[in-house]
């Protein structure tokens, strides 16, 4: 097999909806330099006020240039500043005809219960938005295609994202597909080296940096397996070892709420995502082997007789 490594972004990539503009820049802007992110965080927090502007308007307003000002559209997803603007000027129409969060997702020690559980309420129901706004459904199909394909499909990920990793391997299983998940970096890489075309391996990993997860795909590509990287950062090191790149969002962080939590709610949903699409494409032989998982477990759900 040979691998086709890509950039994510394309000539023959849509611009993403209006609606998706703050959740590519959540999950871009770390990556950015930072006068790119100034320009970014300008258009996201006053998309109505920047859409009034020129690109030399805007490259004053950040203390850029033009040409930062093009390259940050680009990034974004726009051929240009023009599509970019008219993307603003439909995300500040929303903004006008919604209502603003009652509440935010920031936590103090002191908060009372209630509020903890609104707030994380609006941040998990933010997440799942930016996630679904952002996530790239032609890179998504291409996954589903190559794992209801698979002789065989490896998954990795530590910590909060072995969690995940197993919750998609236990859910391939049911439907009679051959999935592992490993979370040991040993295993997985020994696991990984008996891999080839054919075969399939995915890395769950929020950074995109986890060396851990990194080597076992980085092996998995080099033996011929279709990879798959589920991860909040793109551009991270773990994009050069995966054919398709399914991005989650990259919710804020605080010291009550680190990324282990924001992450796993995006990851959930991709993981989701990719059973659904496998089992719509496998349903023929996926619809038996979910009935026969339940029969197989249902006395234990059943209340004991005497």
């Amino acid at each position: 097999m040979t691998h086709d490594v890509k950039g994510i972004f394309t000539g023959d990539t849509a611009p993403p909806a209006p609606a998706a503009l703050a959740a590519k820049v959540r999950t871009l802007a770390p990556s950015m330099t930072r006068s790119m992110q100034r320009v970014a965080e300008a258009v996201a927090g006053d998309p109505a006020g920047c859409a009034a502007l020129t690109v030399t308007g805007l490259a004053e307003l950040t203390g850029t240039s033009e040409a930062t000002v093009v390259r940050t559209a680009r990034l974004l997803g726009y051929p240009g500043y023009r599509d970019l603007r008219l993307a603003l000027a439909g995300l500040a129409a929303q903004q006008q005809s919604g209502r603003a969060p009652a509440v935010t997702a920031d936590i103090a020690v002191d908060d009372p219960i209630a509020d903890v559980v609104a707030k994380l309420a609006y941040d998990e129901q933010q997440t799942l938005a930016d996630t679904a706004a952002a996530l790239d459904t032609v890179q998504l199909g291409a996954a589903v295609a190559a794992l209801a394909q698979a002789r065989r499909i490896d998954v990795y990920g530590v910590g909060a994202s072995s969690l995940v990793g197993q919750d998609l391997a236990q859910k391939l299983l049911r439907i009679g597909l051959i999935a592992h998940a490993h979370t040991d970096p040993h295993l997985a890489v020994t696991n990984a080296v008996q891999l080839r075309s054919g075969d399939a391996a995915v890395a769950i990993t929020h950074s995109g940096a986890t060396g851990d997860v990194i080597e076992p795909l980085r092996v998995a590509f080099d033996r011929g397996a279709t990879t798959i990287a589920v991860t909040g950062r793109p551009d991270g090191p773990v994009s050069q070892y995966a054919d398709h790149i399914l991005t989650t969002s990259t919710a804020r962080e605080s010291e009550l709420r680190p990324a282990a939590m924001s992450s796993r709610t995006s990851q959930l949903l991709v993981v989701d995502c990719l059973f659904i699409g496998v089992a719509q494409r496998t349903y023929e032989t996926a619809a038996p082997a979910l009935a026969a998982s339940y029969e197989a477990l249902a006395h234990r759900h059943s209340p004991r007789t005497r």
